[in-house]
């Protein structure tokens, strides 16, 4: 481990010498490519040297105890050395951490896609209820909201939505919410007060830029039409919704959340790169079953990451064994604890398997 943060603060050396050189901006592409590989291993590089100052502080603080006589002096010094060696500890499971294989789409922005599963207008009513505590979490976090496709019911429920959260480490984050969700409550529409369960399917996915799929317009087919539902001047008036049908995969993107048909189709084209890179992503971890089951399930009961218990006010991540009565918060976005925690329970997970090999 220590060969390798040697090395590593080495590179990140280099780097600040070569960003430090003149003209180095001239080259736009290669200055972009060194700034971000020196905010990836600062964090790292400024762990490591604690941990190199600690460690001298340690034989400073030994040295000095078999040369000390003064009782003061001496307890003093054994204070010292037992918190520079707790740090040590603490420093060596941050850089073990920070060491962990980096996820490729961990700084990219994410398209989050949310169906209603089983429980008919219920369904559709919780995953509008789940939208709206997404876009709650992304205000805390200054991420950008952009909705892309919706299909909403008559009573404010959503059938589906589409939207992208622009902002720094959004798939790092939110990938941990890909999974069935399921809600147990008594819905408005039941007179006997009975509670129902419903669930709702949540898709994460890192938005694909042009450069990670390369899409044939022979393989597309273009549609325009009018936009459907309440609209303002221009929309229903103009033919401004696309649909893009991708003949290989069947994969069809429907928008038309912007009045400018050259605006949707632009959209559309973002969501079918998108779409097509998470189909590749699975296929190549479906390889790997260990690491990765199907990110979203059938939408069916069983296929559980998360409940959301009204009347107990709970909620429940499955995977980590985490129960919080906190619902009222979560729902208005404060979701942040619970990721928290899926993330920690990730890097142990990860961690053994390292320790393991």
């Amino acid at each position: 481990m220590f060969d390798k943060l040697d090395d590593l603060l080495r590179r990140f050396e280099e780097i600040m010498n070569e960003l430090a050189e003149p003209g180095v901006t001239d080259n736009q592409k290669h200055f972009r490519e060194l700034m971000k590989e020196q905010s990836d291993l600062t964090p790292l590089v400024e762990a490591y040297k604690e941990y190199k100052k600690c460690g001298q502080d340690v034989e400073d603080s030994l040295a000095m105890l078999e040369e000390e006589s003064d009782e003061d002096m001496r307890d003093m010094l054994k204070e010292e050395l037992s918190a520079s060696k707790k740090r040590i500890e603490e420093l060596e499971n941050e850089l073990k951490i920070l060491l962990l294989p980096k996820d490729p789409n961990d700084d990219k922005n994410v398209i989050v896609e949310i169906r209603a599963g089983a429980g008919g207008d219920e369904a559709a009513l919780f995953a509008a209820e789940i939208y709206r505590m997404y876009v709650h979490y992304a205000e805390t976090k200054r991420w950008k909201v952009e909705t892309l496709e919706v299909e909403e019911i008559g009573i404010g429920g959503m059938k589906s939505v589409t939207f992208m959260l622009s902002g720094q480490g959004a798939y790092s984050i939110m990938k941990y919410e890909s999974g069935v969700h399921r809600v147990q409550r008594v819905p408005e529409t039941e007179s006997g007060g009975r509670i129902h369960t419903s669930t709702i399917t949540v898709a994460v996915m890192p938005e694909a830029e042009e450069v990670d799929v390369q899409i044939d317009e022979r393989d597309i087919r273009i549609d325009v039409c009018r936009s459907s539902g309440a609209g303002g001047q221009c929309v229903n008036t103009t033919d401004s919704a696309v649909r893009l049908t991708h003949i290989p995969t069947g994969i069809v993107i429907y928008s038309q959340t912007e009045k400018s048909q050259i605006q949707n189709r632009a959209k559309a084209y973002a969501l079918l790169r998108t779409k097509l890179y998470d189909l590749e992503q699975q296929k190549a971890h479906d390889a790997e079953a260990e690491l990765r089951k199907s990110q979203v399930g059938t939408g069916d009961r069983s296929e559980k990451i998360r409940t959301y218990n009204f009347p107990q006010g709970r909620v429940t991540d499955h995977r980590i064994n985490l129960t919080l009565y906190k619902l009222d918060k979560i729902m208005n976005g404060d979701i942040q604890e619970v990721i928290d925690a899926c993330i920690a329970a990730d890097q142990a997970a990860k961690l053994l398997k390292m320790g393991e090999n």
